[in-house]
């Protein structure tokens, strides 16, 4: 396909706004959008001027004007609504984290396979220009043999129990909302861990409050990661090598800024700084659309498999730290 692609937005919460506002202001086009209600479809549609409106996940799937579906359910519903988008032959963009566990991510990317749709985890930061850079930096061997990533991503959200980051039955805890970030940028820099070692411990809900993760890979890279969702951290990340280093400026998970020193002079070798419009989540539907115009499986950024692999890291620290949602 060498037109842009047509979205469809499937859910109305907050996340949903934040990617439209983003989408809204780089010109990307929003074909539709569908809710639980007529009421809040109409809603979301007039805020952001989308014409369709459709009163159901069903109903938005089979427009025939809709190509591509962002899905921006809570998580226990990725997996159900992204498989109704690919069993509609529309491509799909799932809000992070994938799925809700590594079993439903498998059965995801095995429909989508078999579908020949595009499936894309909308963890945005991997697509970011910062990231890129970093990328970049990394391949030219500027840090040498890359030893270490230490990063953190602890906020102070609200406490009351029945808000999603607190309940089970919404997927809720630190991991699945914000240890995905430093999970998965640790898969993209050395892969699928070979060991996962998580302490932590839980919410009066249940679910996990903080987790601190020591993630082993190939090639004895070892990645120190903690997430905590009712305290204030500094939310940056340090990438070590044997010859340099980078230090990733808070929020790291961002488009942010960042430094390259050199290993033992400490000279700063390169500093990033570098604005982009909006919050910067139109890159995740940018790299959907360039998946499927040149016409490849999935994106080499961020292969199903890692996604896949980040759910199963995931699940593990859950299980250390006695965290299981309702129906698992």
């Amino acid at each position: 396909m060498s037109t842009p692609l047509r979205w469809g937005i499937l859910g109305t919460g907050g996340i949903a706004e934040m990617f439209v506002t983003d989408l809204r202001a780089t010109g990307i086009d929003i074909a539709a959008v569908g809710s639980r209600s007529q009421a809040s479809a109409d809603v979301f549609g007039a805020r952001f001027d989308v014409a369709a409106r459709h009163p159901s996940y069903e109903a938005l799937v089979a427009d025939p004007d809709v190509d591509a579906i962002y899905v921006a359910t809570p998580h226990p519903m990725h997996a159900e609504n992204a498989l109704l988008a690919i069993a509609a032959g529309k491509h799909v963009l799932i809000e992070k984290p994938f799925t809700l566990n590594a079993d439903e991510a498998a059965q995801v990317r095995e429909a989508a396979r078999n579908a020949g749709v595009v499936v894309l985890e909308a963890m945005w930061t991997r697509f970011l220009p910062a990231m890129v850079r970093i990328r970049e930096i990394i391949a030219a061997g500027t840090l040498g043999e890359v030893r270490t990533l230490i990063a953190d991503h602890d906020q102070l959200l609200p406490s009351d129990p029945q808000h999603r980051i607190n309940n089970p039955e919404l997927g809720g805890g630190a991991l699945l909302d914000l240890g995905v970030y430093p999970v998965s940028f640790a898969v993209d820099l050395f892969g699928a861990p070979t060991s996962v070692t998580a302490k932590g411990d839980k919410t009066a809900t249940g679910v996990d409050r903080q987790v601190a993760l020591i993630l082993e890979h190939d090639g004895g890279a070892i990645s120190v990661l903690h997430t905590a969702l009712d305290t204030q951290g500094a939310n940056t990340a340090t990438i070590v090598g044997t010859e340099a280093r980078i230090e990733i400026d808070s929020v790291w998970y961002t488009q942010t800024s960042f430094t390259v020193y050199a290993g033992t002079s400490g000279e700063v070798l390169e500093r990033y700084e570098e604005d982009v419009l909006s919050r910067g989540m139109q890159y995740q539907a940018w790299e959907l659309e360039r998946v499927v115009r040149e016409g490849r499986g999935e994106s080499d950024l961020l292969p199903v498999d890692e996604s896949v692999a980040v759910m199963a890291v995931l699940d593990e620290a859950r299980r250390q730290v006695g965290v299981v949602y309702p129906g698992e």
